[in-house]
């Protein structure tokens, strides 16, 4: 289990994307990771956009960066949601400063441009947001993934399987 020992966040909200939550949690989980899933405290339960329901372990006021090993970030309407709470903002800023693992699929780098991390870093994501990450400082390509660093984005749920690969690639290196 290539993952085992390591500790990864992954964050929820209202109108997640469900495949690009769920996917990602049980295939961490397969690899050994413990996973945690952060909320922003606005709700006991997030109900996904194509209706299951997630229910975090912890809100983001009861977590420290530093002990985890990377942080994924799904897509859907939810990243939307989540910048609008300024300590899930400050979160991926701070494990993303700390050279561990962000990770955004689809819209999730509505996230990335609210912390800040964008920059000069080469990005990919669904194509509706491209500007927003242009505007960020980003470059912005057409990939199923792309690794810049400790950052890995992905544009749709069908980027899974190599946004997984290079996740569990990134962490237990």
């Amino acid at each position: 289990m290539e993952l085992e020992g390591k500790k990864i966040i992954i964050l929820i909200e209202e109108m997640f994307n469900d495949h690009e939550f769920w996917y990602p949690y049980y295939r961490l989980k397969e690899a050994g990771a413990e996973v945690v899933v952060v909320g922003s405290g606005s709700a006991d339960t997030y109900k996904g956009k194509s209706g299951t329901v997630g229910k975090p372990d912890v809100s983001v006021d009861q977590v420290n960066a530093a002990d985890f090993d990377g942080i994924i970030i799904p897509g859907g309407y939810a990243p939307d949601m989540m910048r609008r709470h300024p300590k899930m903002v400050k979160l991926v800023k701070s494990i993303f400063e700390a050279g561990k693992v962000v990770a955004a699929v689809c819209h999730a780098g509505w996230m990335l441009a609210s912390a800040e991390i964008l920059e000069g870093r080469t990005v990919t994501s669904f194509f509706a947001i491209k500007d927003d990450l242009v505007h960020a400082g980003a470059t912005w390509v057409d990939e199923e993934v792309v690794v810049d660093g400790n950052l890995i984005t992905s544009r749709t749920p069908d980027d899974l399987p190599a946004f997984m690969r290079a996740i569990i690639k990134e962490i237990a290196s």
